[in-house]
């Protein structure tokens, strides 16, 4: 699905758009989790088995921040940062 095709304009923005305000209007974080369920379909429309590969990026770099907000020493919190970056770019 590309930005300017008729079923993104016309079918999955609405639907995104109302989905989001509906669902913010009682609870922000079910809008933010909508956001990223939608975000990931919209991800998965060209080639679905790429979602796996997003879904993995994510883990990990959550996981690496978490291991960088946790760590008592700036050292080792400068080489997890390091490391993080280095595999992202791999």
């Amino acid at each position: 699905m590309l930005f300017n095709s008729y079923e993104f304009i016309f079918l999955y923005l609405p639907v995104v758009f109302i989905g989001f305000f509906f669902i913010g209007r009682y609870n922000f974080r079910f809008a933010a989790l909508w956001l990223a369920a939608v975000s990931l379909f919209f991800y998965g429309w060209w080639n679905p088995k790429f979602v796996v590969l997003l879904l993995g990026s994510i883990l990990f770099n959550f996981g690496a921040g978490y291991l960088i907000s946790h760590a008592k020493i700036a050292e080792k919190s400068k080489s997890i940062f390091f490391i993080s970056i280095i595999a992202n770019l791999a």
